[in-house]
């Protein structure tokens, strides 16, 4: 575990915002050393050099990954979109079968199932998603942390409510991987982007699957997804990767030579010092807003705090160098490990005037 010293230096060594950067939610910021290896990445391109190396770099991402959600590596894929994940196990479902949704989930987690037009989607109140699965449910999917504002799902209960009634869940860790702790083996699939708290470029999203697969095909398949890649690149691919990697999608090469350095930061820093960093900022955040008089929605545990009515002022605070979301008319801030104290102090201060 890192000491409190070394986490920070950690973290001045590699980021120099030049704003009052509150806006993780939306995306995360490059670690110097991640811009260093992308820089790297193109000049292999630049100069026509061998890019082994960035094929390297993919599967680091891979383990990497497979290690902040407590899985082996056979059952990660690396693709490119949450979306695009979610379709593939919209593909999977058949004719008539009940998904169960949250309420005003991010679009990437729902939409898949909604334009297959053959299922039934039903939404609830994120609140009520484990005592809405009922027989006949065939999946469950929701965010981990809501994308608005922040509210954490209730995954324990969620879980054991739909093994009792004999669904599949999945889950979608993009606004949580990196902060939040991950226990990607204890449900059927979930998912991730790596450009918002897991500090990595766009392009770049990781599925994880079950040994079996969890009856899911690889309707998007290429030839990346051959247990021999390299001879999977004519004709239809003859033998399909043993693991996970069989669902792949065309790796974005520079994204993953990125990633790969954000993913070590991540290590290093580890995900339970990152957590505590980023919730003790938000709950000072939500301290400080108590005494000006606003009340946030309540997302006890969350890195992200969103508070109504708020949401107009984003553009006179991105003025005055804070950078934080208006969703809905909510101001959104997120708090993540290149944050301090004087930065929540700061953003009170401009709520204040």
């Amino acid at each position: 575990m890192e000491t409190t010293e070394t986490f920070e230096s950690l973290v001045r060594a590699e980021f120099t915002p030049k704003s009052t950067y509150l806006n993780t939610a939306s995306n995360g910021l490059l670690p110097a050393r991640t811009v260093a290896a992308l820089h790297e990445a193109a000049l292999l391109r630049a100069e026509g050099r061998p890019l082994t190396s960035l094929y390297e770099d993919v599967e680091a991402c891979r383990a990497a990954y497979a290690r902040l959600a407590g899985v082996p590596a056979t059952r990660v894929a690396a693709g490119a979109s949450v979306a695009a994940h979610s379709g593939v196990i919209a593909a999977s479902l058949p004719a008539g079968a009940e998904v169960l949704t949250a309420e005003d989930d991010f679009t990437s987690v729902l939409n898949p199932f909604h334009v297959r037009g053959d299922l039934k989607v039903r939404a609830v109140p994120l609140e009520r998603v484990a005592e809405s699965v009922r027989p006949g449910t065939a999946l469950v999917a929701v965010s981990a942390a809501q994308s608005a504002d922040g509210r954490i799902a209730d995954l324990p209960a969620l879980r054991e409510a739909a093994r009792a009634h004999g669904a599949r869940t999945y889950v979608d860790f993009s606004q949580a991987a990196g902060w939040l702790p991950m226990d990607a083996d204890a449900y059927d699939f979930t998912a991730s982007v790596s450009f918002k708290w897991l500090l990595g470029p766009h392009g770049a999203a990781f599925l994880v699957v079950p040994e079996d697969f969890g009856g899911l095909t690889p309707v998007l398949a290429g030839w990346v997804a051959g247990e021999e890649p390299w001879d999977s690149c004519y004709g239809p691919v003859a033998e399909l990767a043993h693991s996970a990697r069989r669902f792949d999608l065309t790796h974005a090469l520079f994204t993953f030579a990125g990633l790969r350095r954000s993913l070590d930061l991540i290590e290093e820093l580890g995900v339970a010092a990152v957590h505590a960093h980023d919730v003790g900022l938000a709950d000072r955040f939500r301290a400080g807003l108590a005494v000006l008089g606003h009340e946030p929605v309540p997302a006890p545990g969350s890195a992200i705090v969103s508070v109504p009515g708020l949401g107009g002022r984003q553009p006179e605070l991105s003025r005055a160098g804070i950078e934080v979301s208006n969703r809905a008319g909510n101001l959104r801030a997120a708090f993540h490990l290149f944050n301090t104290p004087a930065d929540v102090d700061r953003l009170l201060d401009a709520l204040a005037g």
